[in-house]
């Protein structure tokens, strides 16, 4: 039996060369509507005016040759004794220079009408991206790294400028310049001129195609590591804190330079690469060059050409092979720009895995009840969650969920806050699911204080804000004092001006604490989520933000998650979660006296409690003497 032949090298090679022509010819389309924007005559009105007088400055750029030539002939005539011709040939060089000056001309003026379209195109498609990352679910930013992330759309969006100042600005119009000027040629000085112009630029561009293509891979590569080496930075600098903890400076310094390694080394060969696209090209340029001025030497020779058309054929080619030597640079910064901003489009076609229905209404809000109605999940399908749970918590009632690490507490905050839906069952707020009603809807009408209070870096005035971004000063300042965080502002110099850092790591647990009541007090919400707020505060600190928790609690619904049980003792009702089932309900003295799980738990926290304090006494006894 005769083996299979194996498949061409070059099939594959054609494959991945048509798949990466119809990627950027899919990129350029979903670009398109953003250059040609409804509802903007103006920047319409800009479009149209830049094509034209891109069109004027090609054409200017064709003639020039043809007023050089004519100069020349003249002066030559004129040297021979012809002085009638003195005023022509003056008047031709004036047109030569006036041609020169209105090619720049009508080139600047298309970069003065274009640039608002170009910036208007950059704002918009770089807005889409952002919103549409905020419109993502929680899964998808779990799972792509921040630094990353913000490479891809800032090189995205700055590749939009480059795709349309090259290829609309150089590639295409150099195309066109070409025929033109290939036309010219045959008609003008014969079908050989044109034969061999024609032939060294095909040349010219299958080589530049081909060696750029091959490029590619380098390019890609040193992307990759230049973001890998970004998104590491990132990483460190944002845990500068646990660095110092452990004295891994020089280990962050090693695994940094690692990445800037693989970064040196893929620079490196794209360098070399380049250097050997340039000097090909260099070389296919001055063939071609050289073949036609002798041509036209030869043909000055024997009297079939003049000096001008010497001139104007040497004039024609310079004119034509400078666009081409850049051609070459376009063609390769267009490629990258187009795999940039493919990479950034490619996140415009990720799917949303939580998604509101069609023409989803907004809550109706009603007093604040919310039920959890068998409800079971899971994020991967051998890992389950949470295992047929059903709760209720009634309206102006506080419902606690306690329970060991890993049991799903908060993942039911997070299927409140409908950042996933549940794999079974349903979440209902007022008899309402709220996979039927719009997520924005739900989340206007919930306020929640995390264990990890997250703080942009601008000033605490702005982060209490956040909750209500159209409230007054006043309204603000109120909202800090019941969050009883007013007296601490007041004694910094700036008061409420004054910056927080990156996290918010110029306060303390405690006073981010306070800064996420107040922004949540601020927000007004009907329905509460405490989720292990306290949990990694010391002890005096917690006492304060319960007091602060509980004023804020009053007559509205709430769902407080906690570790620590002495913070859920008033509450109404207590839910004990283990393995992702419901395994105890009830008030704080009917668990205890059930002596199950809570029991069990609440024994274990008082003898770490009753240890942690004979060992504090220890200390102060040591001290003492």
């Amino acid at each position: 039996m005769t083996p299979p032949k194996p498949r061409p090298k070059s099939t594959a090679f054609e494959a991945t060369k048509e798949k990466a022509a119809d990627s950027s010819w899919q990129t350029l389309k979903t670009m398109l509507p953003y250059l040609w924007p409804e509802g903007r005559l103006d920047l319409r009105g800009r479009v149209v005016i830049a094509m034209v007088s891109l069109l004027l400055a090609k054409a200017v750029n064709v003639s020039v040759p043809f007023f050089l030539k004519g100069a020349i002939d003249k002066l030559t005539l004129v040297s021979s004794g012809e002085s009638l011709y003195i005023s022509a040939a003056i008047g031709l060089t004036v047109a030569y220079a006036v041609a020169r000056i209105g090619q720049q001309a009508f080139g600047e003026f298309r970069d003065f009408v274009f640039a608002r379209v170009t910036q208007f195109t950059q704002r918009q498609i770089g807005l889409k991206t952002f919103e549409h990352l905020h419109s993502l679910s929680l899964a998808f930013h779990l799972d792509r790294q921040t630094g990353g992330l913000s490479r891809v759309i800032e090189r995205g969006t700055r590749g939009i400028q480059t795709v349309l100042q090259f290829m609309l600005f150089n590639i295409l119009p150099t195309i066109a310049e070409v025929a033109i000027v290939a036309v010219v040629l045959y008609f003008t000085f014969g079908p050989l001129f044109a034969l061999i112009t024609m032939g060294t630029i095909i040349l010219y561009v299958w080589f530049t195609i081909v060696i750029t293509n091959w490029r590619v891979k380098f390019r890609k590569d040193m992307m990759q590591k230049d973001a890998e080496a970004n998104t590491k930075a990132i990483d460190s600098l944002l845990n500068f804190e646990t660095v110092k903890y452990f004295g891994n400076e020089q280990h962050e310094h090693k695994r940094f330079d690692k990445a800037l390694e693989g970064y040196e080394a893929a620079a490196i060969q794209s360098q070399t690469s380049l250097s050997i696209l340039n000097m090909g090209q260099g070389l296919i340029i001055a063939g071609g060059l050289v073949a036609v001025m002798v041509l036209a030497a030869k043909g000055v020779v024997d009297k079939s050409m003049t000096i001008g058309d010497f001139v104007a054929v040497n004039t024609f080619l310079i004119q034509l092979y400078m666009p081409l030597n850049f051609l070459g640079f376009a063609y390769r910064e267009s490629t990258q720009s187009l795999a940039e901003m493919e990479k950034m489009f490619e996140l415009l076609e990720v799917d949303r895995d939580v998604k509101d229905r069609p023409e989803a209404p907004d809550l109706s809000f009603g007093d604040g009840t919310i039920r959890f109605q068998n409800v079971s999940f899971h994020y991967s399908s051998d890992r389950p969650i949470l295992k047929n749970v059903s709760f209720e918590v009634p309206s102006g009632k506080s419902v606690a969920i306690v329970g060991p690490s890993g049991s799903g507490k908060s993942t039911i905050s997070r299927l409140l806050f409908r950042f996933y839906d549940p794999t079974e069952g349903s979440v209902e707020i007022d008899g309402q699911d709220i996979r039927e009603v719009s997520q924005a809807s739900v989340r206007r009408a919930i306020g929640i204080v995390p264990q990890d209070t997250v703080l942009f870096n601008d000033t605490i005035g702005y982060n209490i804000s956040y909750g209500r971004p159209e409230a007054s000063d006043e309204e603000m300042r109120n909202a800090a004092r019941l969050a009883k965080i007013d007296e601490f502002v007041a004694r910094l110099p700036q008061g409420y001006q004054s910056m927080v850092g990156e996290r918010g790591l110029k306060l303390s647990g405690g006073e981010k604490q306070r800064v996420a009541i107040a922004r949540t007090i601020l927000k007004n919400p009907k329905i509460l989520v405490f989720d292990e707020a306290t949990s990694a505060l010391d002890t005096q600190t917690e006492q304060g933000i319960q007091q602060s928790l509980r004023e804020v609690a009053k007559d509205r619904t709430a769902v407080v998650i906690a570790h620590r049980l002495s913070t859920v003792v008033e509450c109404h009702k207590i839910l004990v979660l283990k393995e992702g089932a419901i395994v105890e309900q009830g008030r704080h003295h009917e668990l205890l006296a059930h002596n199950g799980e809570y029991a069990r738990m609440w024994r274990l926290q008082a003898e770490a409690q009753d240890a942690q304090k004979k060992l504090e006494d220890v200390k102060k006894e040591e001290a003492l003497t």
